[in-house]
């Protein structure tokens, strides 16, 4: 039921051969690139949201396209470097859900960072609303291919079936496989577990509470501690066979801006465009 990364961009692609057939050779600007978006994207366009341009021009000449789940000044250093200058993130880039800055105006870091895009002649905009929007979400899409969870109970993308195993063997195989460095686990690594249930970004404690009871695992992205996790201490304190893993925001999203590239490929062709991965943040401390 889970589509490949190549049929999630076959489908994304859908209706779109038009536009790519008639693509005409010449300059694009951000403005007109994130109009395509707009246009194309298969869901209404709603106002207000979150999905605007944070930093630099919009009629700023594309010549290449980065895309990332977090703009980070790590990331905007590499894309400079790639030479694409319209930066396409999913979360903020100053710090805040509104990514409001006048109150940062003589703090270093944020000087560093806006005169840094402004020399590089970078373009910032969001794409959070509108691409969660989007049926599946290729949020949850992306992080079940990474996971190599094939078999949804439905088209929610959220709840899976897997062969059995145990969550430490879960947990290694993650920590290796996607190169965590301060992996989180709550519950006993012998527990055995073959059901389990995601969720990207931040992880309410609703939908812990939800979707807990009929899996033996989630796979978390951003829980608050007293919320989800919680839960899911109580729940193996009363006795209960589960567990949690948390892999943090930026690692349970990055994946769909992976398949945001791929769908972007096909919609702007006349422009190069690149998923820039944003690796785990976090480490123990013992270790780079």
């Amino acid at each position: 039921m889970n589509p490949t990364r190549r049929e999630f961009a076959l489908a994304a692609a859908s209706g779109l051969a038009t536009t790519a057939a008639s693509a005409q050779s010449g300059k694009l600007t951000a403005n007109q690139i994130v109009d395509r978006i707009q246009k194309n994207l298969g869901v209404p366009w709603k106002t207000p949201t979150r999905d605007i341009f944070k930093a630099g021009d919009p009629e700023t000449v594309v010549t290449g396209i980065a895309t990332t789940v977090m703009s980070t000044l790590a990331i905007l250093q590499r894309a400079a470097k790639a030479g694409k200058n319209l930066v396409i993130t999913h979360e903020p880039t100053f710090w805040s859900d509104a990514d409001t800055t006048k109150e940062l105006e003589d703090d270093a870091v944020y000087r560093f960072k806006a005169d840094f895009i402004k020399k590089n002649n970078l373009v910032v905009w969001r794409f959070h609303d509108h691409w969660h929007a989007r049926k599946p979400d290729a949020m949850l899409v992306g992080l079940a291919q990474d996971l190599r969870w094939k078999d949804a109970v439905d088209d929610s993308m959220r709840v899976y079936r897997f062969p059995e195993t145990t969550l430490g063997a879960l947990a290694t195989d993650l920590e290796t496989r996607l190169k965590f460095r301060a992996l989180r686990v709550i519950g006993d690594p012998a527990t055995k577990i073959s059901k389990g249930a995601i969720n990207v970004g931040s992880t309410s404690q609703q939908v812990v509470v939800k979707l807990m009871p009929e899996v033996d695992v989630f796979i978390a992205g951003e829980p608050r501690e007293w919320e989800g996790p919680e839960y899911v201490q109580d729940a193996v304190a009363a006795g209960q066979k589960k567990g949690m893993i948390i892999i943090g925001h930026q690692v349970s999203e990055d994946p769909g801006m992976r398949l945001c590239a791929d769908w972007l490929k096909t919609l702007v062709p006349e422009v190069p465009v690149e998923w820039i991965p944003t690796p785990d943040p976090f480490n123990i401390g013992r270790r780079a």
